[in-house]
């Protein structure tokens, strides 16, 4: 989709560093040899030179009338996502991309596509066909160049459907539709924690959590009130970095404000977290928040040793008391890199079962769905290799002794933060006795226990 009347204001903007967008194809063809998808093999000054090492989305597509910047692309699934956001002023120098709020905006909206799209990537037809709807939904997304609505599945695929006014002149933009029946809200509070965990002395161990508040509203009327509130137990960590959705209508500017980059002190915002808000008709995000929690939930030690042609390995898991021993699924992979396939296998676990992966290079450790009494389990083995084949995997990362297992879990009813939702603190201002649900979970996410026989990638070393 083209903008004639962005590009106008584009060349009014940029003045004499403007450079205009070459015709589709040539622009498709320029935008897949940025993105390394033809000619990967091949050595471009433009594009390979250690200058331009891109560490975002965001690219400078080389075109016959010069450098076009900034092109927002992505691939993913076999798709590729682009836009070319307006840069409100002179593109020289290049402005910091913070400034730019065209990126934002058109990254939200690719995303809304890429919601809307990836579903039916398995089947063609269906594939096709949304695609085919794209250019009457961007209509109604965005009808002359700017982002109103990024939530592309909410929007109707047809015409019929459009108000050029809405009925009630209260309801707020982002109610694409009003709903009748029962009342209900579900509300569930999902925390993903990532970890970084060495076992050496001089390597501080890393964790992070972050959690995001998904809602769905199904209220009659306009433009409902809604408010919720998040709760934590005595003691617990405060939430930090909170970001809450644009249909939030007031906050304590407290809660915004404490973050984590500056360390714990007394006057940080512990709460209530109220949320007044007008919910949209689909289910949303309502606020995303980190914690500074004090330890991770499973503590881990790997060891691996090479001895002449095969390898030792230990791992030992110990489950933090403080956590809930109930999970949906709980394994810990540990691949084997720039080797061949495992050829032969020795060991003993003190819990669970050992699997080997058909490749026969990872081996799986399911721990199921609950930790023994002790909460502590190990696995020790030797391990020997054959002949490297192209099918096995490699890494320039993980070479010699460099390796590390990867945790993945999920605990149902359960947040580290111990953030939840009291369903009594929902307030629906709407006749009717609405119905609540509030679930919560936590998630492994990049959860690593590193080699600590081998030196592994640090986060950051300490001064």
């Amino acid at each position: 989709r083209r903008y004639p009347t962005v590009e106008l204001r584009a060349e009014t903007f940029n003045g004499s560093t403007h450079v205009p967008i070459p015709s589709d194809s040539a622009f498709l063809r320029a935008l897949l040899l940025e993105l390394r998808l033809v000619d990967d093999h091949v050595f471009l000054e433009q594009r390979d030179s250690c200058t331009r090492i891109s560490h975002s989305s965001v690219h400078s597509v080389a075109t016959p009338a010069g450098e076009l910047w900034p092109v927002l692309a992505f691939h993913k699934s076999g798709l590729i996502y682009a836009c070319v956001p307006l840069v409100e002023g002179p593109l020289e120098p290049r402005p910091p991309l913070l400034t730019v709020s065209g990126l934002s905006q058109g990254l939200a909206l690719l995303l809304g596509i890429m919601d809307y799209v990836s579903p039916s990537r398995k089947n063609e037809a269906e594939m096709n066909a949304k695609v085919g709807q794209l250019r009457n939904l961007l209509i109604q997304a965005c009808p002359l160049g700017t982002p109103l609505n990024t939530n592309i599945r909410s929007l109707n695929s047809s015409f019929e459907d459009i108000q050029e006014m809405p009925a009630d002149k209260d309801q707020p933009a982002w109610r694409s539709s009003t709903y009748k029946g029962k009342p209900q809200v579900s509300v569930c509070i999902t925390e993903k924690v990532k970890c970084m965990q060495y076992d050496q002395r001089d390597v501080v161990d890393t964790w992070q959590v972050y959690g995001a508040v998904n809602c769905k509203c199904d209220i009659e009327g306009s433009a409902p009130n809604v408010t919720l509130s998040l709760n934590l137990p005595t003691n617990a960590p405060p939430l930090q970095d909170i970001v809450v959705h644009h249909c939030v209508t007031s906050v304590d500017p407290a809660m915004l404000m404490s973050t984590s980059a500056e360390p714990l002190h007394d006057s940080v915002y512990n709460g209530p977290y109220k949320f007044p808000f007008i919910p949209p008709s689909d289910s949303f995000n309502l606020c995303y928040y980190t914690s500074q929690v004090p330890v991770p939930p499973i503590l881990g030690c790997y060891q691996l040793v090479e001895e002449e042609s095969q390898i030792k390995i230990t791992v030992n898991l110990k489950l933090h008391e403080s956590i809930k021993n109930s999970f949906e699924y709980c394994e810990a992979r540990i691949p084997f890199f720039n080797r061949g396939p495992i050829a032969q296998l020795e060991y003993k676990v003190s819990y669970g079962q050992l699997d080997l992966s058909r490749e026969k290079s990872l081996l799986v450790w399911v721990i199921g769905q609950k930790f023994p009494k002790s909460l502590e389990v190990s696995l020790t083995g030797t391990v020997s290799f054959g002949t490297a084949g192209k099918e096995h995997p490699t890494d320039y990362v993980c070479t010699g002794n460099t390796a590390y297992v990867k945790l993945y879990f999920r605990i149902p009813d359960f947040t580290l933060t111990g953030c939840y939702v009291d369903q009594h603190s929902v307030q629906i201002f709407v006749p009717g006795k609405p119905k609540i649900t509030a679930s919560r979970e936590l998630i492994s996410s990049d959860y690593y226990i590193w080699n600590s026989k081998a030196p592994a990638p640090m986060v950051y070393k300490p001064l």
